[in-house]
């Protein structure tokens, strides 16, 4: 039982990188009882299969490569995956992303659509994505 969901675990993370509270869910929904779960989640721990710390780093890469995210979007989607605050300050610490180029790229791509010829609409959409007021004001008044 324990080595069929291993293998299981171990087909799940060949997909992309997870979090340890990811695998741990997955193996939950599986039906595997918590003492499963814990034996599972340390033999990946030890061999490096699973490390929240690497998990964080890789996100906040693939996500910068992938799309234009602030970092409070960044640190929001890595809560959800349950990363330690520390892990998560450190990697956002790391991240020598300019916030305001992001965002003047953004309005670049974004000027282009009918719906956000508005100041006041695009105002409001940078805001939900995440980027602070001083920030999306600096970069629109320039």
């Amino acid at each position: 039982e324990d080595d069929k969901a291993y293998m299981r675990v171990l087909d799940y993370l060949s997909r992309r990188p997870r979090s340890r509270w990811e695998v741990g869910q997955y193996l939950l929904r599986k039906g595997h009882n918590d003492n499963t779960i814990t034996k599972i989640l340390n033999r990946l721990s030890k061999r490096g299969y699973i490390d929240d710390n690497k998990f964080a780093e890789s996100w906040v890469r693939s996500r910068r490569a992938l799309k234009h995210v602030s970092k409070r979007r960044l640190v929001d989607e890595l809560r959800q995956k349950h990363v330690s605050s520390a892990d998560i300050s450190r990697v956002i610490r790391d991240d020598k992303t300019d916030e305001q180029e992001v965002l003047r790229q953004i309005i670049d791509r974004k000027k282009q659509q009918t719906r956000y010829q508005d100041q006041t609409k695009l105002k409001a959409y940078l805001l939900r994505q995440g980027f602070s007021y001083d920030d999306v004001n600096i970069v629109m008044n320039e």
